[in-house]
């Protein structure tokens, strides 16, 4: 029932029953005055009149408060039963939800969200505290998010600048046997080299930062066009492996087309560089998801890649020029689509990977 309707209901009956009341205090008052001389005369069928008795000082005085007693209740009988209306409706209506919502937003402001609202009915003030409590989920949804992204963000910094030290050593030592003038060809190869790795680096940290500002624009994509991309991005990238590729020729998805085939070229060339002759891919429709599986008949991932998930800065040699960042992007644009990606190893051999977009997702 919403809050108007309660309102006018309880005042209504606050006002039937103080009208209920003002009756009995009338005839209360009437029944002791008729217990009292009122005086005057009485005139007789005959026509003869009688004098009555008049009432003496202290009756009168009696009967002049019984007087002021029954004006006065016409007064406060119905402003009584108004004002109990209003806080019965106070207490039954508003007393519960306000103090749910003064809760709250205490808690908010003391940046405590791991809390709930309860909704105690279907009112006004109760979709009001739902509204609050959606409110709450999306700022503990979003704190955590940012939380999340200033974690990867010090762990990658402290990555990127773990990763940079062995560079920077090498060309301080090479540095130093320039200046004391020993000829060395092989040094300005290593200073070249170094100086690479480190530009390498620079962007690689550069393309992360791209990868997390980026924005999702979903559009309509028939199945048959991912097809023929992955056809032509596994030619491309695997031109020397068998290629085993299922993917549903009718339908369309809503999709993301660039994110769609920037994390299938960096899982197709990821497992193109560990496969030892096949690789395998195939697009599934899940209810509101599509998944892309990729997986190869290489050595399969490391324990630790498994656990913990991809990061960048870590490769399986340490000579790669990749620095795992393959999968570490795949793995932020399947989260920014509202998906994942999933890293596993088949029972038998090789690795498989798994993206995960949701086709319902609403950036």
């Amino acid at each position: 029932m919403g809050l108007k309707k309660s309102f006018l209901l309880l005042s209504l009956f606050c006002l039937i029953a103080a009208f209920l009341l003002l009756g009995i205090a009338i005839l209360i008052c009437r029944g002791i005055m008729t217990g009292y001389p009122s005086g005057g005369v009485e005139i007789l069928s005959d026509g003869s009149v009688i004098p009555l008795p008049e009432p003496t000082a202290a009756q009168q005085r009696v009967l002049t408060i019984l007087n002021i007693i029954q004006m006065a209740c016409c007064i406060i009988f119905p402003v009584g039963g108004l004002l109990t209306s209003v806080a019965l409706f106070y207490h039954i209506k508003l007393k519960q939800p306000i103090g749910i919502l003064r809760d709250g937003i205490t808690r908010i402001q003391n940046n405590d969200l791991d809390f709930s609202l309860p909704v105690s009915s279907n009112d006004e003030m109760g979709q009001l505290c739902a509204a609050f409590e959606v409110m709450r989920r999306e700022l503990l949804k979003t704190n955590r998010l940012l939380w999340q992204q200033a974690e990867e963000r010090k762990r990658l910094n402290a990555a990127f600048s773990h990763d940079l030290r062995n560079p920077i050593t090498v060309l301080k030592g090479t540095v130093k046997l320039l200046r004391q003038g020993v000829q060395d060809d092989q040094a300005i190869n290593r200073l070249e080299g170094y100086t690479l790795r480190i530009e390498q680096y620079v962007e690689a940290m550069s393309s992360v930062q791209k990868l997390e500002q980026l924005s999702v624009h979903p559009q309509k994509i028939d199945l048959s066009v991912l097809q023929n991309e992955l056809q032509e991005t596994t030619r491309l990238l695997a031109n020397t492996k068998k290629i085993a590729l299922s993917c549903p020729l009718v339908g369309e998805v809503l999709l993301d087309h660039g994110i769609f085939l920037t994390v299938a070229e960096n899982l197709i060339g990821n497992a193109a560089r560990f496969a030892k002759s096949k690789l395998s891919i195939e697009v599934v429709l899940e209810k509101d998801y599509l998944l892309l599986k990729i997986s190869d008949d290489g050595p399969g991932y490391p324990p630790t890649l498994i656990q913990n998930g991809p990061r960048p800065f870590e490769t399986a040699s340490s000579n790669s020029s990749h620095f795992g960042m393959g999968l570490y992007s795949s793995q932020l644009l399947c989260e920014k689509h509202g998906g994942k990606l999933i890293l596993k190893n088949q029972s038998l051999a090789g690795a498989m990977a798994i993206a995960v977009f949701q086709l319902s997702f609403k950036p």
